[in-house]
């Protein structure tokens, strides 16, 4: 299948969701299954909670907010972080101290795909908040996250400082539930078939093929 067109693969998805954290894995694995074929992996925003506010708030107030209790969130958690072991990643919700809304992480990964980086600037910032208990509230430790990623600091901290692309995200992050996703991540291949969850390597790896094929025929026919 070596003719194939490259497939584009949009993922929305948001770096404080701990599925998309797995779902993300999971895809580079599926990736990895079908290297006869060509992909490009793009991170669209998503807002899992527009409601909190640019200086985020404490960890503990956003879950009794949103789950009435630190005890319960705990007990629904398990299986993501039993899916976060088996894949590998590092998973420490008890570090988590700050809750931050995700406007500037989601501006930091369209920055760095300019630099064809976003993959790895996605992957930082998750890292930096699940495994670490980074404050992706604090800029300098957006500004340091950026930097691991080869972009030059001292010009995102300055991008930090202003609105550039704010409404772009915005706007593509309402988009998105525009179009009907209520839950990430979502997996969008060739601009045609959509998978929501974070789906077994096998399931999204068959998933590639099918969008492969699909998507060669429609630029074929172009």
């Amino acid at each position: 299948m070596a003719d194939h067109a490259t497939l584009p693969i949009d993922m929305v998805s948001d770096v404080v969701c701990p599925w998309c954290y797995v779902g993300k894995r999971l895809l580079e694995i599926a990736v990895a299954a079908k290297p006869e074929i060509p992909v490009e992996v793009r991170f669209r925003p998503y807002f899992l909670n527009p409601w909190v506010p640019r200086e985020g708030i404490s960890r503990e107030e956003y879950l009794i907010a949103k789950f009435g209790s630190v005890e319960r969130y705990n007990s629904r958690n398990d299986r993501v972080a039993e899916a976060a072991a088996s894949l590998g990643l590092p998973y420490a919700r008890e570090r988590i101290k700050r809750q931050p809304n995700t406007l500037d992480c989601h501006r930091l990964i369209h920055w760095a795909d300019e630099a064809g980086a976003a993959g790895a600037m996605k992957q930082r910032l998750m890292t930096l908040y699940f495994a670490e208990g980074g404050d992706l509230t604090d800029r300098e430790v957006l500004v340091r996250a950026a930097a691991d990623c080869g972009l030059d600091a001292d010009r995102v901290r300055a991008l930090l400082a202003g609105d550039a692309d704010v409404a772009l995200i915005e706007s593509e992050a309402q988009a998105a539930k525009e179009s009907g996703i209520e839950a990430v991540p979502c997996f969008i291949f060739g601009d045609m078939i959509a998978v929501s969850g974070a789906q077994a390597p096998e399931y999204l790896a068959a998933t590639i093929e099918r969008a492969a094929d699909e998507f060669a025929r429609r630029v074929a026919a172009e």
